[in-house]
């Protein structure tokens, strides 16, 4: 039976379809890749991006198609990870644009919801490239719209639009030269075209069901570290989100700084309060949590609240006990994958570690935890990944409670160049970053990892298990053992005028295979410092920056 008008619940289903279909095919979406290497991304990323969203709206769907899609699309946007998942959640909040004020929609209004979501993606790239995601979503929804009238069912859009965008993802081997000579599609797209295809099944009458609990994370609590007996020595750690009310204030040009300066006149610490929208986030360290909660009241109501005895370890750290210090002039947030990188990220002056890299790319609110904790004016974000840089560069716009300036850093050793030049004391925030980046354009880079598949590319032949290095985005040599691709990539290097060569060793490098390159190192380039790291990474047996 062809469906007229869809409302929260089946909007809701199409959705919980959607990513149903997205997770039976996530091993092929991760193994669409230009590079054979081992990264995981794009169909790991869309369906965790996905799944946040779900499991923000939990089975609260509602009647309104509006309500539901504005609440799946706040917890799609903090839950994106990695270019495919920002994009989506761009997708989907543009979706949002057009549905908000409706209680229901038809095919008309669909169309016109999804061509919102048209100019909200490509907004969120700063140089769109034709034959991904993007064009696949724009062309389908261009092509759907334009062949249905107020007689069509949401089930003659979803149609067109599959049909369309089958025709598009077919095409954009041929758009990108790159896909052309690993014969791919793009994989982004083939997730948005698996999106469509499960919510189509779903309105049709498939049955779907979604574990929704299985994508909440829950800390383990020892409450037997707390008895009876115990001080109430730290307090609380308090976080929730409430909706502005227009009864109460008026939303639009609420200041978040209002509830800051509440709640460090109530004696809180770690406070933080942001604000999108009507919505406002906040954190807060306090001893009297109903308090804070009963006088945030006043603003609007509640949509989650999160109260946790920091006695029992929940934090991870302990709340200052002496009067708040004045706000760091400037902080920096970097990202790091492996022990030793972390560690030697943070011995170098990084404030905050978010832990992620290739196969591993942190979400939006993992940033926005980081810059949390950070309680600085002014804070330097190092992404040190290309598929992470659009999650930090939107988490920079959404965060209010400091500036944020991302540096475009998109491998270690760009984010270890930059690092290297962010100098404590200096007033000038603009002209340190501007030095950050020039540190990063600088720096030659190198990866070496081993090929997970074959593949020719730039007309190279490779097969599975061959070491490939990496060096400005391009497979620069390619070996049968990682020591001879690494001193192939720098015998190929234009690193004349270079003095350093700094390595970063993997955490599948034999400490006797570290000591080998370290001397043989030394030995060809007797003229250059030679600086090696105990990084701890995986994928990638040797990092490598010169400058």
């Amino acid at each position: 039976m062809e469906t007229r008008t869809i409302n929260g619940e089946s909007y809701a289903h199409m959705l919980m379809g959607g990513a149903a279909m997205l997770k039976l095919h996530v091993d092929e979406l991760n193994a669409l890749n230009v590079f054979p290497v081992a990264d995981g991304d794009t169909g790991t990323n869309m369906l965790k991006t996905l799944e946040g969203g779900l499991s923000s709206v939990r089975e609260e769907c509602g009647e309104s198609v509006g309500d539901f899609s504005d609440k799946f699309s706040r917890g799609v946007l903090l839950s994106a990870r990695g270019n495919s998942g920002v994009i989506l959640s761009q997708i989907f909040a543009g979706i949002n644009d057009g549905l908000k004020e409706h209680e229901s929609v038809d095919a008309l209004e669909l169309a016109a919801a999804y061509t919102e979501g048209i100019a909200r993606s490509y907004a969120a790239v700063q140089k769109p490239a034709e034959g991904t995601i993007l064009t696949v979503f724009r062309e389908s929804t261009e092509y759907a719209s334009e062949h249905i009238d107020e007689n069509s069912s949401v089930q003659d859009f979803l149609r067109l639009h599959i049909e369309e965008a089958k025709r598009s993802l077919a095409s954009t081997k041929e758009r990108l030269p790159a896909l052309k000579e690993a014969d791919v599609v793009d994989s982004g797209a083939a997730g948005y075209l698996y999106i469509a295809e499960g919510m189509y099944e779903a309105l049709e009458g498939k049955e779907i069901s979604y574990d929704f609990n299985a994508y909440t994370d829950t800390a383990s609590v020892n409450i037997d570290s707390f008895t009876r007996d115990s001080v109430m020595e730290y307090g609380y750690c308090t976080e929730f989100l409430i909706r502005l009310m227009s009864s109460k204030v008026d939303p639009d040009s609420f200041d978040a700084e209002i509830v800051t300066a509440m709640l460090e006149g109530m004696g809180g610490d770690s406070i933080v309060a942001y604000k999108q929208d009507d919505i406002l986030k906040v954190h807060v360290h306090t001893f009297s949590p109903g308090e804070v909660l009963a006088r945030m009241q006043s603003f609007g109501e509640f949509l989650t609240v999160k109260v946790e005895n920091m006695n029992l370890g929940h934090t991870g750290a302990e709340p200052k006990k002496e009067k708040k210090a004045p706000k760091k002039s400037f902080a920096v947030v970097s990202v790091a994958q492996g022990d030793g990188m972390a560690a030697l990220f943070e011995n170098m002056g990084a404030d905050a570690i978010v832990s992620g890299g290739q196969s591993s790319n942190p979400s939006i609110e993992d940033f926005i935890s980081a810059f949390e904790g950070c309680d600085a004016e002014d804070i330097i974000v190092l992404p040190n990944n290309k598929n992470i840089l659009l999650a930090a560069k939107q988490a920079a716009e959404i965060y209010r409670d400091a500036r944020v300036h991302v540096v475009g850093t998109k491998n270690i050793a760009q984010g270890y160049s930059a690092l290297s030049v962010i100098t404590p004391g200096i007033k000038d925030i603009d002209a340190l970053v501007s030095s950050a980046e020039r540190a990063a354009a600088d720096v030659i880079d190198g990866e070496i990892t081993c090929a997970v598949r074959d593949a020719v590319v730039e007309g190279q032949n490779i097969r599975t298990g061959d070491y490939i290095a990496i060096s400005g985005g391009s497979i620069v040599a390619v070996s049968d053992n990682p020591e001879d691709a690494l001193m192939s990539m720098l015998s190929e290097a234009d690193i004349e005028l270079c003095e350093i060569i700094t390595l970063f060793v993997g955490s599948n490098v034999s400490e006797e295979k570290r000591a080998r390159i370290t001397e043989h190192l030394g030995m060809v380039y007797d003229d250059y410092e030679i600086v090696v790291y105990e990084g701890g990474q995986e994928i990638y047996d040797y990092l490598v920056a010169v400058e």
